[in-house]
């Protein structure tokens, strides 16, 4: 199995609570990886660690087989909590704004448009889109750079059921561009839907990771997983 993306043991500690507990994960190269666990598991704050936004307390990231620097960022596309958009400008502004700042050609950004399928949207502001519209817009600007990793955290949260579809149907379609996704997520049946592998957070570890069978009864294992851990406690 070709790996793109590993930690560890890597751990976090916010004073006296540890958040990231020893998590050691294997993430294969062209595939959807959900990262499933309940609030306050220690989710994002692996997510955070793998993009550079906090550091470990201990343990190691390796990207592509060498230990990550703040160079791989140039690989890696993330999507951590509300996109960062400029409300009064349109979409193709916004993404205009970042091919700037990261000195890409702008003519990256039909493609990226069409992509996410914000083509269409014109001179409407990104004030008046949809929260699908928004989201969509903000996996386009992690996406301007090229990534071979795209991290999203929690995307579908307060989307519509059009919205969510839209969304499962663009995730599922990064793998075929050799692009790896790792989907963050406490709502089973999305992950269910679109991760070709999981991992499973509670308490900040890591209990279980392996590749998603059509079969799995993944709300059972989970809610095991979950209600184990609690007992633990």
């Amino acid at each position: 199995m070709d790996i793109i993306l590993e930690t560890k043991g890597l751990c976090k500690n916010f004073k006296n609570e540890k958040a990231v507990d020893n998590v050691s994960l294997h993430i294969p190269k062209n595939c959807v990886y959900g990262l499933l666990g309940p609030n306050g598991a220690g989710k994002s704050t692996t997510l955070k660690m793998i993009t550079g936004i906090i550091r470990p307390t201990a343990g190691s990231i390796e990207f592509e087989g060498h230990s990550w620097s703040r160079n791989d960022l140039n690989d890696i596309g993330a999507l951590i909590e509300m996109p960062p958009l400029y409300q009064n400008l349109t979409a193709y502004e916004n993404l205009k704004v970042r091919t700037t700042l990261l000195g890409i050609s702008e003519n990256r950004i039909p493609e990226i448009l069409n992509i996410v399928g914000l083509t269409n949207t014109g001179k409407k502001r990104a004030g008046q889109f949809s929260l699908g519209m928004k989201e969509r817009l903000g996996i386009a600007i992690a996406l301007l750079n090229n990534p071979k990793l795209l991290i999203l955290d929690e995307p579908t949260n307060g989307l519509d059921p059009i919205g969510i579809e839209e969304l499962r149907e663009l995730i599922r379609s990064f793998p075929k561009k050799g692009i790896t996704v790792i989907l963050s997520s406490h709502i089973l049946t999305e992950v269910q839907n679109v991760a070709d592998y999981i991992g499973i957070i509670a308490n900040g570890t890591l209990e279980y990771e392996e590749k998603l069978h059509e079969d799995e009864d993944l709300e059972k294992m989970f809610m095991n997983i979950v209600k184990k851990n609690r007992k633990d406690m």
